[in-house]
Parts: C-alpha cells; sequence; structure tokens
C-alpha cells in the first residue's frame, strides 16, 4: 500500500484578499495570470482579489488591468 505524504514542493493554492492572502494548500509557487510564469511564495506582492489572480510584479499587473478595462 502506497503511502501519501505531503509534498510541499509544488504548486500552492491561495485565496487572496485585499491586503494579505491565505494559504489553502501548500506549495513553493504560484503562476501569474499574464506570463504563466512561476513565482515564489515568499516573493508574491501583486495579486487581484477579486479575480483571484497573482501576478509577477506591477508591469503584469497594470496589463491585466488595461487588458480588462479595454474590454468594457
Amino acid at each position: 500500500m502506497l503511502q501519501r505524504t505531503q509534498n510541499n514542493d509544488g504548486e500552492a493554492v491561495l485565496r487572496y484578499g485585499d491586503y494579505a492572502y491565505d494559504v489553502v494548500r501548500p506549495g513553493q509557487f504560484v503562476r501569474c495570470a499574464v506570463t504563466g510564469e512561476k513565482i515564489p511564495v515568499e516573493d508574491l506582492r501583486y495579486w487581484n482579489a477579486e479575480l483571484q489572480e497573482a501576478y509577477r510584479g506591477p508591469a503584469e499587473a497594470l496589463q491585466r488591468w488595461r487588458a480588462l478595462k479595454s474590454k468594457n
């Protein structure tokens, strides 16, 4: 019988709030919603709580904001 061990090396699942996030499933990284790049959780500084998306940096956050704004 195989034993499952919790592996925290993969992709994390976070619930983004306005000023902080909660860890739903531990992991080492999340993916940028714009570029798909891995973002180490400890380096995560930009996200959108309404869309529940993470961004690598301010340029990606701005790019996403502009894309959403142009749809309206």
